[in-house]
C-alpha cells in the first residue's frame, strides 16, 4: 500500500464539457427522483455519443427510454443546446438553458405510449 500515488489533474486543457456538470446533473436527478417518487419511472441510464450525452429515463428498463434529456454537443442555434426527446426521437422541447427546459415541461402530464 506504500506505493500506492493520488494523482489530481487540475489542468484542464480541453474545456469542451463533453458531460454534465455538477448544476446539470442535479437538476435532472431532482426531476428523476420526483418521477420515481410518483411512480412514473423505475431506472434511467446516461448515454454517450459523438452528437451528445443524453440522461435516459425508462418505465421499464427492458423497454426504450420514454423520455432523453440531450445536451447537444453539435448545436447550430444557441437554443438546441438542451433537448428534451420521446420515445420516437421526436423533439418535443429545446432550450438554451436546462433549468428553464425542465420547468417548461409539465412531467407527468406526458402520455406513455406503449
Amino acid at each position: 500500500m506504500k506505493h500506492l500515488k493520488l494523482i489530481i489533474n487540475n489542468d484542464i486543457k480541453n474545456n469542451s464539457n463533453n458531460y454534465f456538470i455538477k448544476k446539470e446533473l442535479k437538476l435532472i436527478l431532482n426531476l428523476y427522483a420526483q418521477m420515481v417518487s410518483q411512480g412514473y419511472c423505475k431506472d434511467y441510464g446516461l448515454s454517450i455519443s459523438p452528437i451528445g450525452i443524453s440522461f435516459d429515463i425508462y418505465k421499464r428498463s427492458s423497454e426504450k427510454p420514454i423520455i432523453k434529456i440531450l445536451k447537444n454537443l453539435k448545436y447550430k442555434n444557441i437554443n438546441e443546446k438542451y433537448l428534451i426527446i420521446d420515445r420516437n426521437g421526436s423533439t418535443l422541447k429545446k432550450s438554451e438553458n436546462l433549468k428553464s427546459l425542465i420547468d417548461q415541461v409539465n412531467w407527468f402530464r406526458l402520455k406513455i405510449v406503449s
